[in-house]
């Protein structure tokens, strides 16, 4: 499995009065503005771009649904702490901040596996790159349903996510590290089954994506070159217990 922030400018039509001590209430409108400025900028900081490490490594529910919506249709999948901690952690952050929304499925393998979680804006996948979780030990099987972290070796994990299309046993123990579920789906997975799998592989396999050039350039890449990939259109948790 392989593993920007921007505030726009605001129009500023300031009206300066004669008389009156109008340059004064300019002033103090002008100095108003700023404090209102600085203020969304305390409160404005990103989740997904400035991730604050009291949240980031917060302790999730021990179960909670995602409702996927797709562009194909919905699909539920229900999270288990138990199984793997560290990463339904990393999972209920991102799901919670929205991570996936607008994210391609852009690797989708017939008789294998669906895989997603790069990001659209290359500034976010560059932060989190850089943020990898450890392993968690493997206690449930890589069956067809099971949703699973991707990685690239040991204590890789970050924000790529395949489901299962096929019993994958084998991908329990692979790497001598193995692939760790963090959840199942447990409603529509005739939608999962049926997302757009005509690219395959990337090169040379196949004529599917390339993770790096996803990486440097986002979603602008896969809708120029990639345009029937299916997509997450929002990642919502419904419940938590």
């Amino acid at each position: 499995m392989n593993e920007r922030s921007a505030v726009p400018d605001e129009e500023r039509n300031v009206v300066v009065g004669m008389g009156g001590g109008g340059g004064k209430r300019v002033s103090w409108m002008v100095l108003g503005a700023l404090v209102l400025f600085a203020t969304a900028c305390l409160w404005g900081r990103s989740p997904l771009l400035e991730p604050r490490q009291k949240a980031l490594y917060a302790q999730a529910p021990d179960s909670f649904r995602v409702d996927f919506e797709t562009s194909r249709g919905r699909f539920v999948v229900v999270a288990h702490r138990d199984w793997a901690p560290a990463g339904v952690d990393r999972f209920h952050y991102l799901v919670k901040n929205h991570y996936y929304d607008g994210v391609r499925f852009f690797r989708v393998i017939k008789g294998f596996v669906v895989q997603f979680g790069l990001n659209g804006d290359p500034k976010v996948t560059a932060v989190w790159r850089a943020l990898p979780i450890a392993d968690d030990p493997v206690k449930q099987s890589n069956r067809r349903g099971m949703l699973s972290f991707a990685s690239a070796g040991r204590n890789t994990r970050t924000v790529q996510l395949f489901v299962n299309l096929v019993d994958n046993r084998r991908l329990d123990t692979l790497g001598k590290v193995g692939f760790m579920p963090i959840a199942s789906v447990v409603e529509g997975m005739a939608v999962v089954d049926s997302l757009y799998s005509g690219y395959g592989e990337a090169a040379p396999r196949g004529k599917g994506p390339s993770q790096d050039s996803i990486t440097r350039q986002g979603n602008a890449y896969l809708s120029r070159a990639f345009p029937q990939l299916d997509s997450v259109v929002s990642a919502r948790i419904e419940r938590e217990w």
